[in-house]
């Protein structure tokens, strides 16, 4: 995903890679390697062109959206907290999370009752 592009979305700002660049010098300060987990590939712009940005995986765009002041990035923040939270419990408790895989797996719509690779059926309840 395009950093620039999520931080613009983010922050609104109208020139979004000045903040980037901004962002990316606070975030070494605080002693995350960002270099490790960017690469750069060539987007096509308005203008028709393929320029170069910088891109990254979802788990260090969460890292660097943390680092965003803005209050859209205020919800985004409040979920990672949230799954931070239910992930500690997990540990403490491992059923929770065999629970909410169960949640998850009938959620999405498959059937409450499964078979395994020896055609032996299953119920999810």
């Amino acid at each position: 995903m395009s950093i620039i592009d999520i931080v613009g979305a983010i922050t609104e700002s109208s020139i979004p890679s000045r903040y980037w660049n901004d962002l990316k010098t606070r975030l070494k300060e605080e002693g995350f390697e960002l270099y490790d987990n960017i690469v750069k590939l060539k987007f096509e712009a308005k203008d028709g062109k393929k320029y170069p940005t910088e891109c990254t995986d979802v788990e260090t765009m969460l890292r660097i959206i943390q680092s965003i002041h803005s209050p859209k990035a205020e919800p985004i923040k409040q979920w990672l907290a949230q799954v931070g939270y239910e992930r500690i419990e997990e540990t403490h408790d491992p059923e929770k999370s065999i629970n909410r895989a169960m949640e998850t797996y009938l959620r999405k719509g498959y059937s409450p009752h499964t078979k395994d690779s020896n055609n032996r059926t299953y119920e999810i309840t």
